[in-house]
C-alpha cells in the first residue's frame, strides 16, 4: 500500500467518524466528500499516465525523425535521373567554353552527383553490401 492509498483510507475513516459524530442527516454530505477525494485521486492518475503515454510517444517520434530514412521510391530515383541528364546538356555546352578539361569536369561533377544520390538511396552501394530487391524497386538489407 502506497502513501496515497494510506491517504485514501484514512479520509475514509475519517468520513465513517464523522457519520457516527454527526448522524445519518450528514450521509449525503460526507459521501460527496469522499468520492469527490476519489475523482481527485482518479484524475490525477489518469493525468500522469497521459503524460507518461504523451512523452513516450514524443520520444519514439524524436527517435524516429533521427533514424536514416527508408529508401527512396523507385519513381524519385527515376526522376533525379532523367532531371540529370537533361541538365547535363547545357552544362555540358558551358564546361566545353573551357574546352576539354572544362568537360571532364563539367562530367565529374554529373557523375558525382549521381553516385552520391545512389548511394544515399542505397545504402551499402559502394561498400559491397547491397541488398536484394524486393520487386517493387527497393532494396531491403
Amino acid at each position: 500500500m502506497d502513501a496515497r492509498d494510506a491517504d485514501l483510507k484514512k479520509e475514509l475513516n475519517a468520513s465513517l467518524q464523522a457519520r457516527r459524530e454527526l448522524g445519518e442527516e450528514y450521509d449525503s454530505a460526507l459521501v460527496e466528500s469522499f468520492l469527490e477525494k476519489v475523482d481527485q485521486r482518479i484524475d490525477g492518475a489518469v493525468e500522469r499516465r497521459v503524460r507518461r503515454q504523451l512523452a513516450e510517444q514524443q520520444m519514439t517520434m524524436a527517435r524516429d525523425s533521427r533514424s536514416p530514412k527508408a529508401t527512396d521510391s523507385w519513381g524519385e530515383r527515376f526522376g533525379f535521373g532523367i532531371v540529370s541528364l537533361v541538365l547535363a546538356v547545357p552544362l555540358s555546352g558551358i564546361g566545353t567554353v573551357m574546352g576539354l578539361p572544362g568537360l571532364i569536369v563539367t562530367w565529374i561533377g554529373i557523375v558525382g552527383v549521381n553516385a552520391m544520390q545512389a548511394a544515399r538511396t542505397n545504402p551499402g552501394l559502394f561498400t559491397g553490401r547491397r541488398g536484394r530487391s524486393s520487386g517493387d524497386g527497393d532494396w531491403e538489407e
